[in-house]
């Protein structure tokens, strides 16, 4: 019993450290804050507050579970071993190769100790150059992400979208919640380059397009970055689009401009004129997070605004659909034949291989 019990120690010893290092008892934490706010007899007043609340909780369960459950199986053992009963002996083996496993397993997650790796993402997809080819490439990588989310469990919500004219979208925002997203989709974040036969010229020629995605943590707590009043200017106007008469009768829009950066958030969602700004805010303080990452600035006086011109410079992946398939990562040199596997959402090599590579040393050509 001395080698199980010897196993057993440095297992958990080895729980205990990467537990600390991922954060896991503030995730606890807050889950026990966050249940005791679901159970308020006034919780779904608000109902846009009680649904990202309930997305945060599950969030929060599916990345503290598996740790609880490692903990309870570790404290199980102990208790068998301190009744010395030889007879479980073998019983005892098994169910420690069982949490080593998984504990190998959960030592992935330990790859995402960036500042916002562990926050939920909001991402911005806006087509660039190609005309109808590139808003409908724009509409693509859409479905791309939201089928690898799909895959993963994890929830979806648009937060705005813009047509194209004929076909395909000119820009849309939304979020992803779900365990560790920002850190599991940062890599994502640049230029996307598309080659194939245009669908929507009748001479069916090869069309290049492009379209720029941008990936933010969600900041939704105010104090996680701290804004200025005197930073701000805040405009509100009619919302138009869709959604009939009463979106265009009330000034429910709101366009925030963060001054020292220029950058500008507008969200007209058909939402109350608050639950906009509250939507126009968590955008801002995303993207104020993002920018601090790629920047590398601790004091918000100190970022400048977001450079567009090097951004759409910034290709990272080359899609070609015609006259082969081929999808290639600039930056990892990993490749894929399997164009339409990919496209239906099936990212998780270009995330995995795009993850092993930051890790690596500046030296070895890491990021």
């Amino acid at each position: 019993m001395e080698d199980i019990d010897s196993k057993t120690k440095e297992l958990k010893t080895e729980a205990s450290e990467l537990m600390e290092r991922l954060k896991i008892a503030d995730a606890e934490s807050e889950i026990k804050v966050l249940t005791a706010e679901s159970k308020a007899s006034d919780f779904w007043q608000d109902n846009k507050k009680a649904q990202d609340t309930m997305r945060r909780l599950s969030t929060l369960e599916s990345r503290a579970k598996p740790w609880r459950e490692i903990k309870n199986q570790i404290n199980e053992i102990e208790e068998w071993l301190e009744l010395d009963d030889k007879s479980v002996a073998d019983e005892l083996v098994q169910k420690l190769d069982e949490i080593e496993h998984k504990l190998e397993e959960l030592k992935k997650d330990v790859r995402f100790s960036g500042p916002y790796d562990d926050c939920d993402a909001i991402m911005s997809i806006h087509s660039g150059a190609g005309g109808t080819d590139a808003q409908d490439w724009s509409q693509m990588l859409l479905r791309m992400y939201v089928r690898w989310a799909e895959k993963n469990n994890y929830s979806v919500n648009i937060i705005e979208e813009s047509a194209g004219e004929e076909a395909g979208l000119k820009s849309v925002t939304f979020e992803i919640d779900g365990s560790y997203v920002y850190g599991k989709l940062k890599g994502e974040h640049g230029i996307h380059r598309l080659v194939r036969l245009s669908p929507f010229n009748s001479d069916n020629l090869r069309q290049t397009s492009f379209a720029k995605v941008e990936v933010m943590p969600k900041i939704d707590k105010p104090g996680a970055i701290e804004i200025d009043d005197k930073d701000l200017k805040i405009d509100v106007f009619r919302s138009g689009g869709h959604g009939g008469q009463s979106v265009n009768t009330t000034d429910s829009a709101v366009r925030v401009t963060h001054i020292p950066t220029g950058i500008v958030v507008s969200i007209q969602n058909e939402r109350s004129q608050l639950q906009n700004k509250e939507t126009a805010m968590t955008i801002l303080r995303s993207r104020l997070a993002q920018l601090q990452l790629e920047q590398h600035q601790l004091d918000l006086k100190s970022i400048k605004g977001p450079n567009q011109s090097a951004e759409w410079g910034n290709q990272i992946r080359s899609y070609v659909l015609h006259p082969y398939k081929q999808i290639k990562d600039l930056r990892t040199k990993y490749e894929t034949s399997d164009a339409d596997k990919v496209l239906d959402g099936n990212i998780d090599d270009f995330i995995e291989t795009y993850l092993r590579l930051s890790l690596q040393p500046k030296t070895q050509g890491g990021q």
